[in-house]
């Protein structure tokens, strides 16, 4: 039986790299340098989203690695497993299409047979790119932040329940709800359908082993959608 002192570990790592504790800290460091969550108009602004994502995913990243370091384990074996890279970027490629499909397609169902999940009418991350100028500024933070800390940090989670805190069924539901909840803001709809991407993103990296996959299909369809506001303004 595995020593109760390395399930509260493993639960003090999820926690720190939740993305919880950084962000809170980051932002309370930004507010008193002066960069404010909010422009003149109330609208999220585009320079506090940034530097936070930046920040966050700069720190978080090396977090992860100093834990896993400290573990004595290679971070190769987390992040990219044995696979080759290249072939794991053209399967994350391959599904942007298709994961891009089904979340239209599940919107829309929910849309028709729950319309009372839809209880935000303008999305307020979508503001973020309303000009061709802030739309390519927010395509980088949902590139970073998104794809890249995003996939990173599923992987080292899931690992920590994996091994120590249920297995890694228990971790996959757990840490697609909190995904999910994450994109509160957005509304109950994208709640649902955030939280169903988060899990189809942690069996992909459980079945291949790497995050390279996973990430490059987020990334991509991040990007996506971003330009489906910035071109067609939906």
């Amino acid at each position: 039986m595995e020593p109760p002192h390395q399930r509260l570990v493993a639960v003090a790592e999820i926690i720190l790299c939740s993305s919880l504790p950084t962000q809170i800290l980051l932002g309370a460091i930004l507010r008193l340098g002066g960069v404010a969550p909010m422009d003149e108009t109330g609208q999220l602004s585009l320079a506090f989203v940034l530097t936070l994502s930046v920040a966050d995913t700069l720190l978080l990243v090396g977090l992860m690695v100093t834990l896993t370091r400290a573990h004595g384990e290679p971070m190769a074996a987390l992040w990219l497993g044995g696979r080759p890279v290249r072939r794991e970027a053209r399967l994350g490629a391959l599904l942007i299409p298709v994961v891009f499909l089904l979340v239209v397609v599940l919107l829309n169902v929910l849309r028709v047979a729950a319309p009372w999940l839809h209880n935000v009418p303008t999305n307020p991350l979508e503001q973020l790119a309303a000009t061709p100028g802030s739309a390519a500024v927010f395509t980088v933070v949902a590139i970073l932040a998104g794809g890249v800390r995003e996939e990173l940090q599923r992987a080292f989670l899931l690992q920590r329940f994996e091994r120590h805190l249920g297995g890694a069924t228990v971790g996959v539901v757990v840490l697609s709800a909190g995904f999910g909840l994450g994109h509160i803001v957005q509304g109950w709809d994208a709640v649902i359908t955030t939280g169903l991407l988060g899990a189809f993103w942690a069996v992909l990296y459980l079945r291949r082993r790497s995050t390279v996959a996973p990430l490059v299909s987020h990334a991509g369809f991040n990007t996506l959608e971003v330009l489906r506001v910035a071109v067609f303004g939906v």
